[in-house]
């Protein structure tokens, strides 16, 4: 005989999630923090090919990934010296 398992999604799963994992989601945004912060320090009025390139591999040892257009507006911003802050909602 096999056994069953049931799950109750409750209408508070997505808090609940949340919750159970609030200190990994802070870390990992801090971590993306201190990559924007050094990428802005290294790489503040360098060319936005550059930057981009930078971006793209730094992001991808953090398991992260943007679009062209992503990579492009915030190379942009990293070449222009603009802090970018990363913010949890």
């Amino acid at each position: 005989m096999g056994s069953s398992v049931t799950i109750d999604f409750s209408r508070n799963f997505d808090r609940e999630l949340k919750k159970l994992l609030k200190d990994e989601i802070k870390a990992l945004a801090q971590k993306w923090q201190k990559l924007f912060d050094s990428l802005t320090k290294q790489y503040s009025g360098k060319p936005v090919a550059a930057v981009k390139s930078a971006l793209k591999r730094e992001s991808m040892k953090l398991g992260g990934s943007f679009s062209d257009r992503e990579l492009t507006d915030y190379a942009t911003l990293i070449s222009k010296g603009t802090s970018i802050k990363v913010k949890l909602k």
